[in-house]
């Protein structure tokens, strides 16, 4: 582990490879697990306020779960997560050629939302947490549904922090991914040490 900007970053996030192979993976991400992606505070309002301009995207299920759960929820730990539709989809997902993706971002590539999509979701495989002095660490979250990604990351020679360098630099800042790359090129220069 190593510290940038007062976040304490796992190295396997600067040395590991990974990058996202919808075609194999199919977005699974959106589907497995046994809670929805965790939200900010401040993502909840924008939720709210963002929900007309991407609700006709998602799936009939997706809005009706909305309307009876709400548009997050808090999960058994007591942190804000977004909605399934029983244990499985979230309820911003929906299918397109066999691929599972975003309503969210649907909407946000077509313009009709200045939001994207829950910034966890933005930057999975890095799972923020905060710990109780009000620190954060950066982690590398390893999932089976993520195989393929992780082969697709060593083939291309792309370690995790590049391929999430556009949500790196949404979350934390364009200084903080230079100081990743700094980090990791630091790394290869001394991994004899």
């Amino acid at each position: 582990m190593i510290e940038i900007d007062g976040r304490i970053v796992v190295t396997d996030l600067l040395t590991e490879r990974f990058c996202c192979d919808l075609g194999r993976c199919h977005g699974m991400c959106c589907v497995e697990g046994n809670a929805g992606a965790p939200l900010d505070e401040e993502e909840l309002k924008v939720l709210e306020r963002e929900y007309p301009r991407f609700r006709d995207d998602m799936t009939p299920e997706g809005r009706r779960e909305a309307e009876r759960q709400g548009l997050y929820v808090i999960d058994e730990e007591g942190d804000y997560t977004t909605p399934l539709i029983g244990d499985a989809d979230c309820i911003y997902a929906y299918r397109e050629g066999g691929v599972t993706l975003c309503a969210i971002e649907k909407a946000w590539r077509a313009g009709r939302t200045s939001f994207r999509k829950p910034v966890s979701c933005h930057l999975y495989p890095i799972r923020v947490t905060r710990f109780g002095d009000g620190s954060e660490g950066l982690n590398y979250h390893r999932w089976e549904v993520c195989a393929p990604a992780r082969e697709l990351g060593r083939r291309q020679g792309v370690r995790v922090y590049e391929a999430l360098r556009e949500a790196i630099v949404r979350r934390f800042g364009e200084a903080f991914y230079d100081e990743m790359k700094a980090a990791a090129d630091y790394l290869d220069n001394h991994e004899n040490l």
